[in-house]
């Protein structure tokens, strides 16, 4: 249950309500937020008094949740603003991983001019083998800090653990939680208490009820601006690397009030099936995409073999276009 209290409750009377209601405590402008555990459906007479609303739910999704709220909320990336009544469909885009200073500057200069306002690549990477490339870490987020002084693009980057968590929100614009830290209680509530958007990605072994619930530990640290972001799940099947759960999206936009991304590089595993996966989510009416792009992806450090040329990307990026503006959306 959320319950709202009214204004003249102080922030001590909010603590003890929680403390007795077994509820955590958000403190919004203005308001005092309790949110209990989902089996509470009543409450009791003797505190009503202090209460303005209170909003009972079948679920722990509940600040997420559309029963809460019904229009989606509204999240600032850089210059661009996505949910709400935007109806922009934000394109991320870049490397799977910086790897050199000319590289990702070749992306930044190539994306930044084909009008792509928020750049992805990853500095720590969450490899499953432990002799794979594991990134750049701190000199990547720098090198990534100078691509957003040349450029003017926002950041997205990944955080691994907890080790580093403090150095991708002072460098990033967009924290990246991925589908392997999904579950990391530490990051999330850290995450929770920053004031940057979260990009979190679903798990793929990941039911929708575990992954929306991950993103209320965010929401109940207080911080509202939680992207969610669908990668692919695994499944039975071998020849694409997941499946990529566009029934789940469904589930997600009829259910949820955070805006919703797509990364159909991840789910495909491969470069020839990224465009129409990309356009089948832009045809969704979704809130944004990710792409990965390298500017010479035979040679990429990781991933190599699902990321497009500069060209492939280019070309993709004229269809969206298209697709966007038929479902009444439109590119940023």
């Amino acid at each position: 249950m959320i319950v709202h209290l009214k204004n003249n409750v102080t922030t001590d009377e909010a603590a003890k309500l929680a403390v007795q209601l077994k509820a955590v405590h958000i403190k919004k402008p203005g308001q005092e937020v309790l949110v209990t555990p989902s089996k509470l459906q009543e409450l009791d007479d003797s505190i009503m008094d202090k209460v303005d609303s209170f909003f009972p739910m079948t679920s722990d999704i509940q600040l997420a949740s559309k029963d809460y709220r019904k229009d989606t909320r509204e999240v600032t990336v850089g210059k661009v603003t996505i949910g709400g009544n935007t109806n922009n469909t934000l394109v991320i885009a870049g490397p799977c991983s910086v790897e050199t200073e000319q590289q990702i500057t070749e992306s930044a200069t190539f994306l930044s001019g084909m009008g792509i306002h928020a750049l992805r690549a990853g500095c720590y990477k969450p490899r499953t083998s432990p002799y794979s490339f594991q990134g750049l870490g701190r000199e990547g987020l720098e090198l990534l800090a100078k691509m957003r002084e040349k450029f003017g693009v926002s950041i997205v980057t990944e955080v691994r653990d907890a080790t580093h968590i403090e150095d991708v929100i002072e460098f990033t614009d967009v924290i990246q939680i991925g589908a392997k830290s999904m579950y990391d209680h530490g990051i999330l509530r850290r995450c929770g208490k920053a004031n940057k958007p979260v990009l979190l990605k679903r798990g793929f072994g990941t039911t929708l009820q575990e992954f929306v619930q991950a993103s209320e530990f965010i929401l109940s640290g207080g911080n509202e601006n939680v992207i969610l972001c669908e990668r692919g799940i695994r499944t039975f099947e071998t020849k694409t690397r997941f499946t990529f759960d566009l029934c789940g999206v469904s589930f997600l936009k009829e259910h949820t009030n955070l805006p919703i991304i797509l990364d159909p590089s991840h789910a495909m595993g491969y470069a020839y099936g990224v465009p129409d996966l990309a356009r089948a989510s832009v045809a969704m009416g979704v809130d944004g995409v990710l792409i990965e792009a390298h500017p010479t992806p035979r040679k990429a450090w990781s991933d190599a073999n699902q990321q497009l040329t500069h060209p492939e990307f280019k070309e993709l990026y004229g269809t969206l276009q298209k697709v966007a503006a038929a479902v009444g959306m439109k590119i940023v």
